[in-house]
């Protein structure tokens, strides 16, 4: 058996999760966000089969595979001031999903 941990961007949690239930896998959610661009992320648990996680990789990349284009204002420190800042628009892609799988010893459901 193993713990499938599936992170992506709320923008394509209700696709993923709607799928991957429509298959019979057994979801958790926990919203998250994310390091870099501070935006909101669900990090989703599912305990599977070991044949099962490839069908569940599968079905997390079709719905959540697409890269989209975002542009962000980062900030930038001129050199002129130590304390004057402004921002520098860069397009960056977000999008698809991180997954790990890990083993697991024991499961129990009650």
């Amino acid at each position: 058996m193993k713990l499938m941990y599936i992170i992506v961007r709320q923008d394509n949690e209700s696709d993923v999760v709607s799928a991957l239930i429509s298959q019979n896998y057994r979801i958790t959610k926990l919203a998250t966000s994310g390091g870099f661009l501070r935006r909101g992320n669900t990090t989703l648990f599912s305990c599977v089969e070991d044949d099962a996680v490839d069908k569940a990789i599968e079905i997390v990349h079709n719905e959540c595979g697409k890269r989209q284009s975002i542009q962000v204002d980062m900030p930038v420190n001129l050199p002129s001031t130590a304390i004057n800042y402004t921002t520098l628009p860069t397009t960056i892609e977000v999008g698809g999903a991180t997954i790990i799988v890990t083993d697991v010893s024991r499961f129990e459901k009650f």
